[in-house]
């Protein structure tokens, strides 16, 4: 909306990566050197870890740029939710190893085997596992058992484990204290200082087409490294923020009462939780804040992979708040202690509770599929069936009351204290201060809402049906029938816009307008969760509710 009106061709702060707008910090130059000589080393192990949004991707993207095929041969795992045998198998897909039948240990002579060939034909396989912070235990063991692949000169598999700084936590257990010995090379990539901050949003400027660097004033970067801390994401989301703050404005260069607002407007829309002691008070506090604007562009893509997203505003109207706030719990509900539903959901494998929370949602929007899967079917086999009937599969990160004014059946992932994997429960309605969830709990498929609330981790999934099988809109002037459909579904919200199939200013505004009623982020963006919540208020389509 902005690009034309700055002299800029492509939007330079997106979040999502892209090799046009890589720029490698003094901190992101250090660290990119400690991998490459870790590789050409053959060290073993190498732990890289770095907060949300220091760039860790856009090092692993130069990294990868770097490396020639005829040299090296890359197997990238960015899913933390695999077990042992799914991490085997994942490696072979990515190398393009043939497993037919063989799973568990028979896997293990295929990739020896295919490791050799590589070592005498002169090349390095290395495996890159993204997230790894949340990998399991038993995964964890795996890898380190994969290390022991080796000749009697070189190690076989070169592995770099990637992720927050939890990651040194989970590393420095003692059952995991022979992989930790094993890692040759640490590296924490801290972030940005002012300077780099600075000279990062000139680059990406310069880089979208503007013929002068000085879009932003010198006050303006300064307030934006001061709240972002120097962290990549976060000065991409302020800055993106600033441009159309400063365009509504028709302001011509970005100053800092631009930047100020543009985070202010935020914060009065997101209740903000409390920093962290010890890190970077200024950047956890606008990170916890600003974050809504990434379910922007997670928008555009569905995945079944995690990824990051964001919690959602608070409502616009007190209709909407109303549904926020936890309700007295009706009398006779169950008072099952929140201990006690741990101790059970531990009893459980993470397999099962994943087949029972998907079942339970599949009889919420009746899909038929269910019936062609294994009795004991595995997530991927689920997803994969999931995918090819046309189904969506949406990843959430958001707090309890966010999830209760989405109002949608949700997959909601536990992590219980001491217990690895992870546990799921389907949420399947909400009413009186209750919660109807599946698998039961202690025979009760009813518990309390603030037991369910304090089980929650964080993150979701959402299974839903893209009715009309409508595409993601953000750009502005995009013409097509499916923005007739998404203009006549606004309409039925109240909205009076013409229907031009043209995705113009008329239809951002009623889009943003639209989301500021359901509690969500006001990009102007339609993509999966606004795509839900047009269904759900339209009088065409019956998409279940947790209110039913």
């Amino acid at each position: 909306m902005y690009l034309e009106h700055f002299g800029l061709k492509l939007k330079p702060f997106n979040i999502t990566p892209n090799p046009k707008f890589i720029f490698l910090s003094k901190n992101h130059k250090e660290v990119f050197a400690h991998l490459l000589y870790g590789l050409q080393s053959r060290c073993g192990f190498i732990e890289i870890t770095g907060e949300v949004g220091a760039g860790k991707t856009t090092v692993l993207r130069t990294l990868f740029e770097e490396l020639g095929d005829e040299e090296f041969k890359l197997a990238f795992i960015f899913n933390p939710s695999l077990t042992a045998e799914e991490l085997l198998l994942e490696i072979c897909r990515e190398v393009g190893i043939e497993t037919g039948e063989h799973r568990g240990g028979q896997l293990f002579p295929l990739i020896n085997e295919f490791l050799l060939a590589e070592n005498q034909a002169g090349r390095t396989v290395v495996l890159v596992i993204d997230e790894a912070q949340n990998l399991a235990a038993s995964v964890l063991e795996q890898i380190r058992l994969l290390s022991n692949l080796e000749t009697e000169t070189d190690k076989l598999i070169q592995i770099i484990l990637v992720g927050q700084p939890e990651l040194a936590d989970v590393l420095n257990q003692f059952n995991l204290r022979q992989l930790n010995q094993r890692i040759a090379i640490r590296y924490h990539l801290q972030p940005m200082d002012q300077d780099d901050s600075a000279e990062y949003i000139k680059h990406r400027l310069q880089v979208a087409g503007a013929e002068d660097r000085s879009i932003f004033e010198e006050t303006a970067i300064t307030y934006i490294f001061k709240h972002s801390g120097g962290l990549p994401r976060l000065i991409n989301i302020i800055a993106d923020r600033s441009l159309l703050t400063a365009y509504s404005e028709n302001h011509e260069v970005v100053d800092r009462t631009d930047v100020k607002k543009s985070i202010d407007e935020q914060e009065r829309n997101v209740r903000r939780p409390k920093a962290s002691p010890g890190f970077l008070p200024a950047a956890i506090t606008v990170l916890l804040v600003l974050l809504v604007g990434l379910v922007t562009y997670l928008n555009l893509s569905d995945s079944t992979v995690s990824s990051v997203a964001a919690t959602p505003a608070p409502p616009a109207s007190t209709e909407a708040t109303a549904t926020a706030e936890p309700a007295t719990p009706r009398p006779g509900l169950p008072n099952i202690p929140v201990d006690a539903i741990r101790n059970e959901l531990a009893t459980s494998e993470e397999s099962a509770t994943f087949r029972q929370a998907v079942t339970a949602l599949s009889k919420e929007w009746h899909v038929e599929f269910l019936p062609q899967l294994p009795a004991q079917f595995k997530s991927t086999q689920f997803l994969n069936q999931l995918k090819l009937s046309g189904w969506k599969w949406t990843p959430y990160y958001g707090d309890f009351p966010a999830i209760e004014r989405l109002d949608t059946p949700i997959m909601l992932e536990l992590i219980l204290p001491g217990v690895t994997g992870r546990r799921y429960l389907a949420m399947i309605g909400q009413g009186n201060g209750s919660i109807e969830i599946a698998p039961s709990i202690h025979g009760e498929s009813v518990l309390a809402r603030d037991s369910i609330a304090a089980l929650y981790s964080g993150k979701a999934y959402i299974m839903w049906r893209n009715y009309l099988d409508i595409g993601y809109y953000s750009t502005l002037g995009a013409s097509s029938p499916d923005v007739r459909e998404i203009q006549n579904l606004l309409n039925e919200t109240g909205r009076d816009l013409a229907i031009t199939g043209v995705y113009d200013k008329h239809t951002v505004l009623g889009v943003t307008h639209f989301q500021a009623e359901n509690a969500l982020v006001q990009d102007g963006r339609v993509g999966p969760l606004t795509l839900l919540l047009l269904y759900q208020k339209s009088a065409h389509f019956n998409p279940p509710q947790l209110s039913r």
